[in-house]
């Protein structure tokens, strides 16, 4: 009797400990994989890649530490699968950077932010109203270039991009086919130290021009719609590099837009995590949880003036982002959920 007992009671055990691996399992999907993800080199997207690699930890994955990489050398690296992901794809943005053989091994999926990647030019709203500037051509209006000229060179002046960078690219090109360069002198100097610069004089009353893109800090402190206003280019004009995203260069149902439609002159673009194929065919609770994630771009600019102010180091963007999880707990538990659905 004791051992038929016995036997029940092991039996029991068994059973219960076969259960508790299964749901353990199902929990934690990707339980015993590793993952390698990418980040891309600017600090705007560091939110996001942080809230996503919590995402796969909480489904099991074993994630490394983000590997830093410029978009060229990711875009080889993940079709080559040296890497797993990054989230901080922008397209078509970066169609042009893509290896021949990108389609074939890697793909996009979901959108962390829907028409996220906005570029262009920006006046403060008291100016846009006082001097009727609706585009780049009314700097060309001796009054208008008087009001933004600070440096009394006669010309007005703009907050840019430094040398280098591919928004300064596109801002060169515009000087030249709109034929402002005799009555716009963008200001290449450190951005940062020039939105500095141009938040002050804001809130000293002064006309304020610049350029600027989204995800930023700068469209938080300076609200579009409230504070500053988008303007048009005169016409779309795109340069080569441009020409596969010439139709989302005008836009339609952008808050603070002086028109709408509004012509931007820079291709909007969609904010996508990009991974290789075979990773996702391999993980299809992490292929559903990237098909899912999304964050609202004001969460983003908010997170990021937290890291001009000072909270900009690593434990500060994990801390930002398991704040934001805490805050958008139903819908965090919602997409782990069909994640593990999706596994099964």
């Amino acid at each position: 009797m004791r051992t038929i007992k016995k036997m029940v009671l092991v039996l029991f055990l068994s059973i219960m400990m076969t259960v508790s691996t299964v749901w353990a399992s199902a929990d934690k999907p990707g339980e015993g994989v590793t993952v390698k993800p990418a980040r891309a080199t600017w600090n705007t997207g560091f939110f996001q890649e942080a809230i996503v690699r919590q995402g796969l930890e909480a489904l099991g994955y074993d994630v490394k530490e983000p590997k830093d990489l410029q978009n060229p050398i990711f875009y080889k690296s993940v079709a080559l699968g040296d890497v797993d992901y990054w989230t901080n794809g922008w397209f078509p943005n970066h169609e042009s950077q893509l290896p021949k053989n990108f389609h074939d091994v890697a793909d996009t999926y979901g959108y962390v932010v829907k028409a996220g990647g906005l570029q262009g030019y920006l006046v403060s709203k008291r100016d846009v109203e006082k001097y009727k500037i609706t585009s780049l051509d009314d700097f060309k209006r001796e009054e208008v270039r008087k009001a933004f000229d600070k440096n009394g060179d006669g010309k007005a002046d703009l907050t840019a991009c430094p040398p280098g960078w591919g928004c300064e690219n596109v801002i060169s090109h515009h000087m030249k086919v709109y034929e402002l360069d005799d009555y716009i002198n963008p200001v290449k100097a450190s951005y940062e130290a020039g939105m500095a610069s141009a938040l002050g004089a804001y809130k000293a009353g002064e006309p304020i021009f610049f350029y600027t893109w989204a995800p930023n800090w700068t469209i938080f402190k300076l609200k579009p719609g409230q504070d500053v206003m988008w303007i048009n280019v005169p016409k779309i004009m795109p340069k080569d590099s441009q020409a596969a995203g010439v139709d989302r260069m005008t836009q339609s149902g952008i808050e603070g837009a002086v028109t709408d439609p509004i012509k931007l002159g820079f291709v909007v673009s969609d904010i996508r995590i990009v991974a290789n194929k075979e990773f996702t065919a391999k993980n299809p609770a992490a292929k559903k949880f990237f098909e899912m994630f999304t964050v609202p771009l004001a969460d983003i600019n908010a997170q990021n003036t937290k890291m001009t102010e000072g909270e900009k180091s690593q434990k500060d963007v994990e801390r930002h982002a398991s704040e934001w999880i805490s805050a958008n707990q139903a819908q965090w538990d919602k997409w782990l959920g069909q994640a593990r659905d999706a596994a099964k």
